[in-house]
């Protein structure tokens, strides 16, 4: 990135990424600190967070399923700073299984935090950016709220709604001079695939006699072999590196979408249309 469409580093700090215990989150607290960023780092349990503390980061308990945690981490960074300057709502997981079989305690538990941790942050650093005019909100959606495959209805659903949220709210805060960021990674190594691997398993679908037994093993083989393919599969610094541009672009785009292999499956669910991308799950899941 050239010194003409970045910011100075300390233009949108400082940086709140919730879930930074690995993965995504970890990725792009590291690098923002190595940028020159102040990072507020944060996660459920702060003991995790201490690599990225002594690289140079802020840790701080957050836990986006807790009014009380995250009102009191907000409060704390607007009492240092005034503000928060920009937030990166990294925070999610997977909850997989057949529509029919899912545990809907957990799909519930899973939206808590995908999708109304994230919207409970947006409202709480708004007050702050618009007083100060301006700020920056970036979302960790997914290619999977572009597209949808059996056995992870309930996980695209939830990053569908990051979607909507991200589209809604651009144009909301729009004239406070707050900027909205919708940031798609494809598949990326970050031992997401265990939590596929583990939320199935423990799910009514593992029982033997499950009539969704044969989509699950082709699942369980797709999902395997995806993450361990280095032309489909990316690392977390890559999405990091994406974070790092959206935090510093003068005008970002509206939507970062990662991999050419997830801009390949995005463009044949929007083209090709139902009977193309029917086609294209039903030979890839053999079902």
């Amino acid at each position: 990135m050239g010194k003409t469409d970045a910011m100075p580093a300390t233009s949108l700090d400082p940086v709140l990424i919730t879930g930074c215990s690995s993965g995504i989150g970890a990725a792009a607290a590291d690098l923002l600190v190595k940028a020159g960023h102040t990072v507020y780092a944060t996660a459920r349990r702060p003991e995790t967070l201490t690599e990225l503390e002594a690289a140079g980061a802020r840790a701080l308990a957050l836990d986006v399923t807790s009014e009380e945690s995250m009102t009191a981490a907000v409060e704390k960074i607007e009492a240092e700073h005034g503000r928060v300057g920009t937030l990166v709502n990294n925070a999610g997981y997977g909850e997989y299984g057949t529509i029919e079989e899912a545990d809907l305690d957990k799909v519930r538990t899973m939206f808590e935090t995908n999708v109304f941790g994230l919207a409970r942050m947006t409202q709480l650093v708004l007050p702050g950016m618009r007083r100060a005019g301006r700020g920056r909100i970036i979302n960790i959606g997914s290619m999977g709220g572009r597209m949808t495959f059996p056995v992870g209805g309930y996980y695209h659903a939830t990053k569908y709604a990051v979607e909507a949220i991200s589209d809604a709210l651009r144009n909301e805060v729009r004239p406070f001079g707050i900027d909205v960021v919708l940031v798609e990674p494809g598949i990326t190594q970050t031992g997401f695939e265990d939590n596929v691997h583990a939320s199935v398993a423990e799910g009514a679908g593992a029982q033997a006699d499950s009539p969704y037994a044969d989509l699950l093993a082709n699942n369980a083989a797709n999902t395997t072999g995806s993450y361990s393919n280095r032309l489909v599969a990316t690392g977390p610094e890559s999405v990091a590196r994406t974070v790092l541009k959206a935090v510093e672009a003068d005008r970002p785009r509206s939507r970062y979408l990662l991999t050419p292999a997830a801009r390949a499956m995005v463009t044949a669910r929007t083209l090709g249309g139902d009977r193309v991308w029917d086609a294209i799950v039903q030979r890839q899941f053999k079902h």
